[in-house]
């Protein structure tokens, strides 16, 4: 499982000209679920944006998580993060998780930081979608439950 963390003051995702997702400040997740991965990538992935510490604490340090500044997330799936770029021009993506096996896991992220508390806001599952964000520093980071990088 892939996740694209940004930091954000407020962001947004929309479909069709309507908002169906919003947050204030908290991370912006882009999570991409590969055909390989588990509900123990889906724990590992909540636990990780859960504590991951990249707020700034009064010093300007990333010493602060999500669960220390209250912030929200907004998660949006991104079957592109599994694109392989590395043969030809146009991406190949079959590693990306099908449709049944990668929504109960994109799901299952989602419940695990609900019930860690963190109000999550979401897109569509296979929608076209139109996110916008206000990134906050900027701060961007990747993440993969497979630790490839």
């Amino acid at each position: 499982m892939r996740a694209v963390l940004q930091r954000v003051s407020e962001a947004s995702v929309s479909i069709d000209d309507r908002v169906v997702g919003r947050i204030g400040p908290g991370l912006l997740v882009l999570l991409g679920v590969e055909d390989r991965d588990t509900e123990t990538d889906a724990r590992y992935t909540a636990d990780k944006i859960a504590g991951m510490r990249i707020f700034n604490d009064r010093d300007g340090k990333f010493n602060l998580s999500l669960r220390d500044v209250d912030g929200a997330v907004l998660l949006v799936s991104q079957f592109t993060l599994h694109g392989d770029c590395r043969k030809g021009r146009r991406p190949s993506f079959v590693h990306a998780a099908r449709p049944e096996t990668a929504i109960p896991l994109y799901e299952l992220v989602g419940a695990c930081l609900r019930d860690e508390g963190f109000t999550v806001a979401t897109g569509e599952f296979g929608a076209h979608m139109r996110v916008q964000m206000v990134n906050d520093g900027p701060v961007t980071l990747l993440l993969d439950s497979r630790k490839v990088f």
